[in-house]
């Protein structure tokens, strides 16, 4: 395995002429250290697998098989995306897995945070190692490690799961954005062609909406915190938003209120709102939002998502609050 450490004479790739020599090198890079071999890539629909997909199928084509896992903790649309994009536009070798019911059977009744995330990725590595135990002559494990990871937790991305395969699935490791920036990454990203909602995607946590569904995880709960989310980024992309608050999302508490609802009393889940700036996720300070879209965006959450009477706002800096609630 290469060094992991970038090289001192590398540039800071900020231009789409920079990004395209990268994208160069890298296909040549790509083509000598795989040659006619075959590449399984986990393919989350995140910007650093799908740059990494993009490369590989320039690069290699059909030798590239993208496993893409709906462990059903994603944001609304997301599976749909990763499908058209890669499968219907780029014409890669793509397998779908619908393992939905399969994390949240497992998941069923999981309160503790940890435990959820342990599960979460347990179980992605079972699903996965089975999809590659399917495929015949895969001899290149291909991930998109980037720079911080390699800084952060040493060269395996821990948060792609992928790192606790057995040990008999002796793959080589294929990480061509590993000196890269996320920054670096987006860049690149965009000059492959790939949608700017898939480029510019917000930092998205490892076990996805289990962490926002907070407590034990629900059907019924984890389909309100996707209705809502959706809401709140269409809103946000409404209002010129989208790209210039850092992260925004919706979390939806395992307790319920009383409301009204069609002149009825309810009692029904509220919809917390977060929505922060920052430099490097060390600290952060709430955004500054205009009062009128915050209460659009309140009725449409109270009118449009089913089980929720109330959205609350969370104006709690980090420290001493965190990024996300779980």
């Amino acid at each position: 395995m290469a060094e992991n450490r970038r090289p001192e004479n590398m540039k800071r790739i900020t231009t789409p002429e920079l990004a395209q020599a990268f994208i160069e090198e890298q296909l040549a890079a790509l083509r000598s250290q795989i040659g006619d071999g075959r590449v399984l890539l986990a393919l989350s629909g995140g910007v650093d697998s799908s740059v990494v997909a993009a490369l590989l199928i320039r690069a290699v084509g059909k030798q590239l098989t993208c496993v893409h896992v709906n462990h059903g903790l994603l944001r609304k649309g997301e599976p749909e995306q990763v499908i058209e994009v890669f499968r219907n536009q780029m014409n890669a070798n793509l397998v779908y897995v619908d393992a939905v019911d399969r994390f949240l059977d497992k998941l069923a009744g999981v309160s503790e945070p940890e435990t959820k995330r342990r599960i979460i990725g347990a179980e992605f590595i079972r699903v996965f190692e089975e999809e590659a135990r399917k495929l015949d002559g895969i001899r290149f494990l291909a991930q998109g490690t980037i720079y911080p990871d390699i800084l952060e937790s040493g060269p395996v991305k821990a948060h792609h799961n992928v790192g606790g395969l057995p040990d008999d699935l002796q793959f080589e490791l294929v990480e061509p954005v590993r000196f890269l920036y996320k920054d670096e990454v987006r860049v690149v990203g965009k000059a492959l062609g790939l949608p700017d909602s898939m480029v510019y995607r917000q930092p998205f946590p490892g076990p996805g909406l289990g962490v926002r569904c907070v407590g034990a995880i629900t059907r019924e709960r984890l389909e309100a915190v996707r209705e809502s989310d959706a809401i709140l980024r269409e809103e946000f992309a409404k209002h010129g938003l989208e790209g210039k608050v850092w992260q925004y999302f919706t979390v939806v508490p395992d307790f319920k209120s009383t409301g009204i609802t069609d002149g009825l009393r309810t009692y029904d889940w509220p919809v917390v709102i977060r929505a922060v700036n920052t430099v490097d996720a060390v600290t952060a300070e709430v955004a500054e939002l205009d009062f009128g879209m915050m209460a659009k965006i309140v009725e449409r959450i109270t009118h449009e998502v089913k089980g929720v009477n109330r959205v609350l706002w969370d104006l709690t800096p980090k420290p001493t609050g965190t990024i996300e609630w779980e």
